[in-house]
């Protein structure tokens, strides 16, 4: 306990307070058309792309959030600490926990990238400084035409990987928009999967239960459908029963 010096800020503090961590508990990524399946694959999403739809429970988030101490990233329960690893990443998303690190880029031309890798250029009112509106890009890649070309297939497939990655992997606490950091990373889907999206996905998650641990933190961002999955797999006795068989991802239950 000598280790807990932050007591005093955090939520735990004010627990009867019973106020509930808001989170984006309803989240809804359509199948992905049969054409960018081969890209999404050969960049190492498609097994999260699976879990493209979950329904989170933010009583758990919020419980779980006032177990979490900022001081050893772990969660303090009565039987001892516990934390989420790499291996559990991989296990309940599938997504890739080796490789280079998943960083942004310098200052780039956005209009000029979005162009090159998107093929269209988001209009300004779709824009929050260097962010997208995942609605725009839903609403501006909802098909692929039949008779696309490689490149286009490819444009869509990258759509499709910033939504899953700003609405689900990496989401901040407004889970609307992506950050145009990610884009380049995105420029050879067959080196996407070389890339340590896990451990960015992990390190988010970790940042952002940090953040909600303050009494005065409403919101919170990162990947609660990792959270909760986690929660229901570590800890089967308080999960909701499931009569499907068990299939990977984990998170896909």
């Amino acid at each position: 306990m000598a280790l807990l010096r932050n007591q005093y800020l955090h939520r735990s503090r004010d627990i009867a307070e019973m106020n509930l961590i808001e989170c984006h508990h309803h989240f809804r990524m359509e199948e992905p058309n049969e054409m960018i399946v081969p890209y999404l694959e050969e960049a190492g999403f498609f097994t999260v792309a699976k879990s493209g739809s979950c329904n989170v429970d933010p009583s758990l988030v919020t419980a779980m959030v006032e177990r979490w101490r900022t001081e050893t990233h772990t969660f303090h329960l009565p039987i001892g600490e516990c934390t989420i690893t790499l291996e559990d990443v991989a296990l309940q998303l599938g997504l890739p926990i080796n490789g280079r690190p998943v960083t942004g880029g310098g200052a780039l031309d956005w209009d000029e990238e979005c162009q090159q890798l998107l093929g269209v250029i988001p209009p300004k009112n779709q824009m929050v400084g260097q962010f997208v509106k995942l609605k725009w890009l839903k609403d501006t890649f909802a098909h692929v035409p039949n008779n696309a070309a490689a490149e286009q297939v490819q444009q869509h497939c990258r759509a499709y990987l910033l939504r899953l990655i700003g609405g689900l992997v990496i989401p901040d606490k407004s889970c609307n928009r992506v950050h145009l950091m990610y884009l380049p990373l995105l420029k050879h889907i067959q080196r996407v999967r070389l890339y340590s999206w896990g451990s960015a996905c992990l390190a988010n998650l970790y940042r952002q239960m940090c953040r909600a641990t303050a009494p005065s933190y409403a919101c919170m961002g990162g990947c609660t459908l990792l959270l909760q999955s986690w929660v229901w797999y570590r800890m089967p006795f308080i999960a909701p029963h499931c009569t499907r068989e068990i299939s990977f991802p984990l998170a896909k239950r």
